[in-house]
């Protein structure tokens, strides 16, 4: 068991960079804490107090003021204790008071396995992260020593945790620039999901450690000799890759632990930016750069504000090594991230050095507010985190960061939402380009518009900026459901001329809405709209004001009841008997969060809740509905596994076994050899759920030669 720190460590981590810190509130928050979970232990056995001192120290680690310190001391207490925030706000003051609220909401936020409850959570946590960013770094030092603590649990929360972690926590740490919080979480992530190929990296990293540090050794006395005969004074220090790293590279190139070249680099600390290109210069004139690996993010730095100059050389051996070389002031911000970005002056007043760090957040408020579906947003806000970015240019000058590929439409919607919906061309470099053309590094737009102009469905094709994509479906939806609402007024109207009814009158009638409150429809317009969409039969809402003898059937309801749905395994809610098929684009499986959209005339498509063509269809959230699957029906389904292997012999026998073994039929085999002589083999396999079709990938992945495993789906 680890030894508590006292409160006179943390004094001294405070004071280590805030020098004339009143730490009396500090001392009262440690014996307050201390007071409030007396008793209490956590699942690792340790006194629950640990915890909380163990996240305040994190906080000085990123170098936070004393509210916020205090904060982490107290963050648990109105969620675990018989305190209140109220005793908070009396007891510490109003900015520790708010802090902890914060963060008590933000722990409350439970991110269930469903996607739209995730969602709605993730969407509230991004409001309350925006009143002030120190709610969000609390909660990030809360997650991490969670996650280093993680072990204590058992296995399905472990699982689950991990996997919120990475998804969410760590892309937003990276985002905000604190790279040592990012790259713990990531390598805490792959130890809890893969144990097996996490202590192999351990394993692996362990048994070439000597030689390793003995080849960097050299290199740095090497560099060091360099940079003292050009009268340098520089930090030099050897680093290595962190595992996830490491594996994110074997799976992204398909390649095993021994063709990972680049294990070994070196970081030097300069005291300026010119002597970081200065040094740039001697390294290379030491060793051959390895062409296509140098990145200049001092020049572009990174959206979080990061700033270094990479390079890749061929050391001696023949051996990869990368160097980072960035000046003292940019390494603060590489490893303190936003937090290096704040300046805390007296009554609580917080003012950002650099507005440029929080352009993402604001994106993202922007975000939440145009895309009212949860789902969207998610999906949205998880593109933004996990992808590159290029630099372009307008013609004045001004310096635009878009998300790697994004498009002239993309760009267009950046400079404005209204020069978005009026873009009709671009010249990109003097010369008239495709609105899809994907943007290069460097690139100088000018964007040409029409007042005629609207937005086109087609652009969801191809542009990919969440803000894009939002302001684009917004528009799209805001025009369909007015077309919809037209198209549905006609259809009741002409129905009710068959039952010889007045069309004005029967709009009048509060009744037409009883049979469809279940399904959200209070307003007649929201019901001419929902008809229109073919949500709901004009034949279904009269039957509400005329008996059923006077009702004819139509030949749609001939033709649901005829089809049923229980062959499909699905139930629509609130809809009854209704024309269901399943989509072949990412054929879903029971067990899986799924949801339908109402097509035109051929009833309702059923695709998987993460289907990456559902996000190009739900332009108007009005045709999405709630579907799930029917658990009596034990049919299996179809689906397609890809087996990427080393080319030896007797892999496909040993494959097709192992599904064998797991329970599952095989339909199809198909193989093929890529170029770079690994094995790809595709089998149609028969599965009962998803739960059986990942303990099949499990088996197929856990065979000697195999590198991966994976579902395949249609594009």
């Amino acid at each position: 068991m680890s030894k508590q720190i006292s409160v006179d460590v943390l004094i001294k981590r405070l004071r280590s960079y805030s020098k004339d810190v009143d730490t009396e509130l500090l001392k009262k928050a440690y014996a307050f804490a201390d007071q409030a979970h007396k008793g209490q232990q956590r699942k690792s056995g340790e006194p629950y107090l640990f915890h909380p001192i163990e996240v305040a120290v994190i906080l000085t680690d990123l170098k936070l003021d004393l509210y916020s310190v205090v904060a982490g001391l107290l963050h648990d207490v109105v969620e675990d204790t018989d305190f209140t925030t109220e005793n908070l706000r009396k007891t510490f003051g109003e900015e520790v008071a708010f802090l902890v609220e914060g963060v008590t909401k933000i722990g409350k936020i439970v991110f269930k396995s469903t996607q739209e409850k995730q969602a709605e959570n993730f969407r509230k946590m991004i409001i309350s992260m925006s009143s002030d960013i120190r709610v969000l770094l609390i909660k990030l030092a809360d997650r991490l020593h969670n996650m280093r603590t993680l072990d204590a649990l058992n296995e399905e929360k472990q699982e689950r945790i991990a996997k919120e972690t990475l998804e969410i926590y760590a892309p937003l740490s990276n985002r905000l620039g604190i790279g040592w919080i990012k790259s713990e979480l990531e390598d805490l992530c792959l130890k809890a999901l893969k144990p097996e190929i996490y202590n192999n990296l351990v394993k692996n990293l362990k048994a070439g450690s000597g030689g390793r540090k003995r080849y960097i050794k050299s290199i740095v006395a090497m560099v060091q000799k360099t940079l003292k005969e050009n009268k340098f004074k520089c930090e030099i220090h050897g680093r290595s890759k962190h595992f996830f790293g490491i594996y994110r590279k074997m799976e992204r190139q398909g390649i095993p632990f021994e063709e990972v070249y680049d294990l070994m680099g070196v970081r030097i600390l300069t005291d300026s930016k010119m002597d970081c290109y200065a040094v740039l210069g001697l390294i290379h004139s030491l060793w051959r750069p390895l062409p296509g690996r140098f990145k200049d993010y001092i020049a572009i730095p990174k959206s979080n504000l990061y700033q270094s100059l990479h390079t890749t050389v061929i050391g001696p051996e023949g051996k990869h090594v990368e160097f980072q070389i960035r000046s003292k002031e940019m390494h603060q911000i590489a490893e303190e991230g936003i937090a290096s970005h704040w300046v805390y002056k007296e009554g609580g007043t917080i003012h950002a050095k650099d507005e440029r760090i929080f352009a993402w957040l604001r994106q993202l408020l922007e975000l939440q507010r145009d895309l009212p579906d949860t789902r969207q947003f998610m999906t949205s806000v998880k593109n933004d985190l996990f992808t590159n970015v290029v630099f372009v240019f307008s013609p004045k000058g001004d310096l635009t960061e878009l998300v790697k590929g994004a498009t002239p439409i993309d760009f267009a919607y950046a400079v404005h939402t209204e020069i978005g919906e009026r873009c009709v061309g671009a010249k990109i470099n003097g010369m008239i380009a495709p609105l899809r053309q994907p943007l290069r590094n460097g690139d100088t737009l000018e964007i040409l518009t029409s007042p005629t102009q609207r937005p086109n469905k087609d652009w969801l094709k191809f542009v990919k900026t969440s803000k894009a994509r939002a302001k684009i479906k917004h528009f799209i939806g805001l025009e369909e459901r007015a077309q919809s609402l037209e198209f549905g007024r006609k259809i009741l109207e002409r129905e009710c001329r068959k039952e010889k009814l007045s069309p004005s009158e029967t709009l009048k009638s509060k009744e037409l809405l009883l049979g469809v409150k279940d399904q959200g429809i209070t307003t007649i317009g929201d019901l001419l709209i929902a008809i229109g969409y073919g949500r709901v039969s004009a034949q279904q809402v009269l039957r509400q004001i005329l008996p059923k003898s006077q009702i004819k059937e139509g030949l749609t309801e001939k033709i649901i009841r005829k089809t049923g749905l229980g062959q499909n395994d699905v139930k629509v809610s609130g809809m009854g008997d209704i024309l269901i098929h399943l989509s072949k684009c990412c054929s879903p499986v029971p067990g899986e969060e799924i949801i339908g959209f109402i097509t035109r005339g051929r009833g309702i498509s059923i695709h998987a809740a993460d289907c990456p063509n559902l996000d190009e269809l739900d332009a108007n959230k009005e045709r999405l509905v709630t579907v799930d699957w029917d658990k009596k029906n034990k049919r299996t389904h179809a689906t397609v596994i890809s087996v990427r292997t080393l080319d030896r012999p007797g892999l496909l026998a040993a494959v097709t076994s192992a599904i064998s073994e797991a329970g599952a039929n095989i339909s199809h085999a198909e193989i093929k050899t890529t170029d770079d002589q690994k094995g790809n083999f595709l089998i149609n396999v028969d599965i009962s759920n998803l739960k059986h079709l990942v303990k099949v990938l499990k088996k197929v992945e856990s065979l000697d030669g195999v590198l991966q495993a994976r579902r395949l789906r249609k594009t």
